[in-house]
């Protein structure tokens, strides 16, 4: 058996297999009201259908204000819940599972997708004030507001909240969006962290806001339902964070009860040079699992089955995840094992014709 194939329980979740997805903007909620629709069902469920074991659906705002798009999803109200558990029921009748990434997008929200335009929304547009650890904007964007110190537990508890209606939705675990710039990353990184509160300074404080986060899902969601957490492991620059760093703020996380950890790399700053190229973000998530107890993913540029095995084989990572390739491919996790010659018991009777001969 292919280790790609082999099952993995995470806390109190079997998961079928060990090719995930992660999460993956789509700026699709055309009402602007955060409530996802028939794009979210079919996007995500063709992953469950072609066989990933467990899928991530996109950063989702805690609250409206952390958003990154007007066109984001969120998890702050009932009608929100009731979508999504029209996502996770068909992801679920699929034998897949899944979990939703919770966010909040701090100075890098109110922005444009793709096809409307660049840099911030204006409020005049729809758009909103955007929050952070810091004053200063990012490259592009509309400044934000530093957050009083006070406010900071309020936002600890809307994640909280956030998480509870996650599993009221039917998801399967959440993970705790610390990665890419967005507003738990500011506050990690001494790039973009110049407070001299309880939450500034020493890496043991600016690390307060997300390991809060961690304990305060753990008591809100219940106790055999996984956490994960996304961290970018460096900033690519000079005083940014470090993949040691990124190991040690990791178990203090694990300590408060999360369980994997999406290791990343990137997203806070512009102007940096990022040595791409075939599981280029791999070392980073060795250096990580080197250090913890708990499961550590690697994603970036992971692309066929063959590369996805080596990754399982040569070291500690315990999970792939698969991006862009899911999405240019949907059915990778079926086609991996049409390749591997892996004989396995969820492929859709519909698409049985294609299991068999090899060529």
């Amino acid at each position: 058996m292919a280790k790609l194939f082999e099952p993995i329980t995470v806390r109190g979740l079997e998961v079928r297999n060990r090719i995930w997805v992660p999460p993956m903007c789509e700026y699709s909620c055309e009402n602007r009201d955060g409530v996802v629709g028939d794009w979210h069902l079919v996007h995500l469920g063709s992953m469950a259908i072609g066989g990933a074991g467990l899928i991530i659906a996109e950063a989702t705002g805690i609250v409206a204000e952390g958003r990154i798009s007007p066109w984001c999803p969120g998890i702050y109200n009932d009608e929100q819940v009731v979508a999504w558990r029209r996502v996770t029921d068909f992801a679920h009748s699929q034998g897949a599972k899944i979990a939703l990434q919770l966010a909040h997008a701090g100075r890098k929200a109110s922005t444009h997708r793709e096809q409307s335009g660049n840099g911030s929304v204006s409020i005049a547009e729809g758009g909103w004030q955007s929050v952070s650890s810091t004053s200063e904007a990012f490259d592009g964007y509309t400044a934000p507001r530093e957050l009083e110190t006070h406010e900071i537990p309020v936002l600890v508890q809307a994640w909280a909240a956030a998480a509870a209606r996650a599993m009221a939705a039917g998801f399967d675990a959440v993970e705790i969006h610390a990665a890419h710039g967005y507003l738990l990353h500011q506050f990690l990184s001494p790039l973009t962290n110049k407070r001299t509160d309880e939450y500034g300074g020493t890496l043991e404080n600016r690390a307060k806001f997300v390991v809060d986060v961690v304990a305060a899902v753990r008591q809100a969601i219940p106790n055999d339902a996984p956490i994960f957490v996304r961290f970018s492991a460096t900033d690519y620059a000079e005083g940014g964070v470090t993949p040691d760093e990124i190991a040690t703020v990791a178990k203090w996380c694990a300590e408060n009860g999360a369980d994997l950890f999406d290791i990343s790399t990137g997203g806070l700053i512009t102007g940096v040079k990022i040595p791409t190229g075939p599981g280029y973000q791999v070392p980073f998530s060795e250096t990580v699992a080197e250090r913890v107890g708990q499961p550590v993913s690697a994603v970036g540029q992971i692309t066929s089955a063959e590369q996805a095995e080596q990754i399982l084989q040569d070291g500690q990572i315990a999970v792939v995840m698969l991006g862009r390739q899911s999405m240019r491919d949907p059915h990778f996790a079926l086609r991996a094992a049409h390749e591997l010659g892996v004989e396995i018991d969820y492929w859709p009777i519909q698409y049985s014709r294609a299991k068999w001969p090899k060529n």
